[in-house]
């Protein structure tokens, strides 16, 4: 287990005056930074609209509007089907009874082809079909909003329904952590306040001989141990408006407020140093590491899995977006996995 290779480690090659691990040939972070990059846009969510009644699609139509949503309509299931499938939206509204598809047959479509298949569905019905709506949530709808109804609660639905789609679809599957672009928005977040804080950026190392012995089943097991690792410092010492994500396969993301980045950062590396062994089998364990044959029937050996952390802060760089900061996070990440063992860095150069 290392410290922090800003004190100790790379003390050698970082100048005294300043703390700052410098790099040489074309090894720049400011040079690698992807400056053109751009903050995630505000995503405008497309609701597609399915009734048989050109008055009611008109009402839907003007409160979906005038709530900030792009609307398109269509009048039967047939026709419904065809353009969700040309253009996937993220909701879809429909009516029961209609012609050519009705509402629970139109689900059942939507759910059956790979392209809408994910695609939140809410259905709408008079006040007597209850067979129906045990149909449709047989078929696959999300939720039901019987006629008659108020449109503030049906908009109220509408929300919370692609509330709960936007979770799912940017969490991991494996670890149940945020993803990559929940990731991005809260670092965008920071950024555009110009708030105080660090970003840790997680690797595993020797990950991929641990999969390969193993299997992917204990492989999945590593990953998600890493994440409850991650997720109990956080809560331990990261401190109020935490957060951690899974940037996918074994590399994660922490947020915390400047000036914890180094105990958050310990805390990981002796939780993990002390679990991770629980991950081996006994003789593995005993003489610490693992042995493989190569494709040329070599004998290898690899260490057991440790952990590398690169750390970028706001204390001596402004940033404009957030890719910046994940540039320089992912530098140090990519140092600190030359060193044998856990190990962590915090960036100390100046813009």
């Amino acid at each position: 287990m290392n410290p922090s290779v800003a004190e100790t480690a790379a003390a050698p090659i970082a100048p005294a005056e300043t703390g700052a691990i410098e790099f040489a040939g074309p090894m720049d972070a400011e040079s690698q930074m992807p400056m053109d990059v751009e903050e995630p846009p505000v995503q405008v969510e497309d609701i597609l609209v399915v009734d048989d009644s050109p008055t009611m699609a008109r009402l839907l139509e003007m409160g979906l509007t005038k709530a900030g949503f792009a609307v398109r309509v269509a009048h039967d299931g047939g026709a419904a089907f065809d353009m969700a499938t040309g253009r996937v939206p993220d909701l879809v509204l429909a009516d029961v009874m209609m012609p050519v598809l009705d509402g629970v047959e139109l689900t059942q479509h939507l759910r059956a082809d790979p392209r809408t298949a994910s695609t939140t569905i809410i259905l709408v019905t008079a006040k007597g079909q209850s067979g129906a709506k045990l149909e449709g949530f047989e078929a696959g709808a999300d939720d039901y909003i019987v006629k008659p109804f108020d449109i503030d609660e049906l908009l109220a639905r509408v929300k919370g329904a692609l509330r709960r789609a936007r979770v799912l679809r940017a969490e991991s599957p494996l670890t149940r952590l945020p993803g990559n672009e929940m990731i991005q928005s809260e670092i965008a977040r920071r950024v555009r306040r110009q708030a105080t804080f660090s970003l840790l950026y997680v690797d595993l190392d020797n990950f991929k001989a641990y999969n390969d012995k193993y299997g992917f089943i204990e492989g999945d097991r590593v990953i998600q141990f890493t994440a409850s690792v991650l997720r109990d410092a956080m809560m331990a010492v990261g401190g109020p408006d935490a957060f951690v994500g899974h940037v996918g396969g074994d590399d994660f993301v922490l947020l915390t407020q400047f000036g914890r980045e180094h105990t958050l950062a310990q805390t990981i590396v002796s939780t993990f140093d002390t679990a991770i062994l629980e991950m081996y089998s006994d003789e593995d364990r005993k003489r610490g590491y693992i042995e493989t044959t190569s494709r040329r029937g070599e004998l290898q050996r690899f260490p057991i899995v440790s952990i590398s952390i690169g750390i970028a802060t706001t204390e001596r760089r402004s940033y404009e977006h957030y890719a910046q900061v994940v540039a320089i996070a992912t530098e140090m990440k990519t140092f600190m996995k030359k060193t044998p063992g856990s190990s962590w860095a915090v960036d100390a150069r100046s813009n």
